[in-house]
């Protein structure tokens, strides 16, 4: 793997997230995708002098990278390789029962998608590879070259939302064998030949594959409930979604776990017993500001959404 030598940038809607955690001195939180660390300092700093952040992240580079960034805040970092699907876990291995909060920035880090050897981007030329975690087994070259045409068209049109996902399939199989990321994107790019401008023919599909060599929707189910277990009164949840995929499942999770049952309406009594764990911090999703977006084209896609579990903090 390509070494990660790029200085750190500024996060996406990092006074957002540091605002909607509501960081206090000798707070402890979880970042369950660390990336390079910039969320993660600024909770460090706001939570000082004693305040304490478990960071997570599957990629051994990104760890890295986090670590040299983080070295100031030493015995108040613990840095974990692992996914964010297994938060339980590593909050119990440290000794964590609760944390005042918890955040998830989902997607792709920029330190991954200006790697052309991690084959994320199809802007340079890489391996078909996109994984977050190098080790794991399975590869978008698997899934490329021995998936059956049908299983490619579910997860190009599911998770890409690719309204010409059997027209892809159909061109990536018939092209087989392919070998890097610009020859998947010409493949793409002659099968979608009308797309409107900006947005390349290939982005859609990249980013599906990018979802199922990953299993991101899966993680993110498995995350959330555990999130909420962990949170003390007044904790707070805080996730960052870049697609419309992740947003309707942390929006749909959030809306859930704030009903105090969860019966059909035709249900004349309750049974389920359900409690309202969370309350939404502010009811709409909170989204970059023009000149943000203006500094980092990436986040314009991106939308925060925070909660916090009821009862005094």
């Amino acid at each position: 793997m390509a070494s990660v030598s790029s200085p750190p940038h500024i996060p996406v809607l990092y006074r957002d997230v540091l605002s909607a955690l509501h960081v206090t001195a000798g707070s402890r939180h979880i970042d369950g995708t660390l990336g390079a660390g910039g969320h993660a300092a600024g909770i460090l700093e706001a939570s000082a002098p004693d305040g304490e952040l478990l960071g997570l992240d599957r990629d051994p580079g990104a760890l890295a990278e986090a670590g040299r960034r983080l070295t100031r805040f030493a015995g108040r970092a613990h840095l974990r390789r692992g996914s964010f699907a297994d938060l339980r876990h590593h909050a119990v291995a440290i000794g964590w029962g609760q944390v005042d909060g918890v955040v998830l920035d989902l997607g792709v880090s920029s330190m991954q998608v200006d790697d052309p050897g991690r084959g994320f981007s199809f802007r340079a030329d890489g391996p078909l590879d996109m994984r977050f975690d190098p080790e794991q087994p399975t590869s978008a070259d698997e899934l490329i070259n021995t998936w059956e045409e049908e299983a490619l068209a579910e997860v190009i049109g599911r998770y890409g939302e690719e309204p010409l996902a059997g027209r892809v399939a159909r061109a990536i199989v018939a092209r087989r064998p392919i070998h890097s990321t610009l020859e998947l994107a010409n493949v793409i790019a002659a099968a979608v030949r009308t797309r409107r401008p900006g947005l390349h023919p290939a982005t859609r599909t990249f980013q599906a594959l990018r979802i199922a060599v990953n299993q991101e929707l899966q993680a993110l189910e498995q995350a959330l409930p555990q999130a909420v277990d962990l949170l003390a009164p007044g904790g707070r949840l805080v996730v960052i979604s870049f697609h419309s995929l992740e947003d309707r499942i942390v929006k749909g999770f959030i809306r859930r776990e704030s009903l105090d049952c969860l019966c059909p309406p035709d249900l004349p009594v309750c049974t389920c017993g359900h409690v309202a764990r969370l309350r939404p911090v502010s009811r709409r999703a909170v989204k970059p500001a023009a000149e943000e977006i203006a500094n980092n084209p990436r986040s314009r896609s991106a939308r925060l959404r925070s909660a916090e579990r009821p009862g005094a903090a």
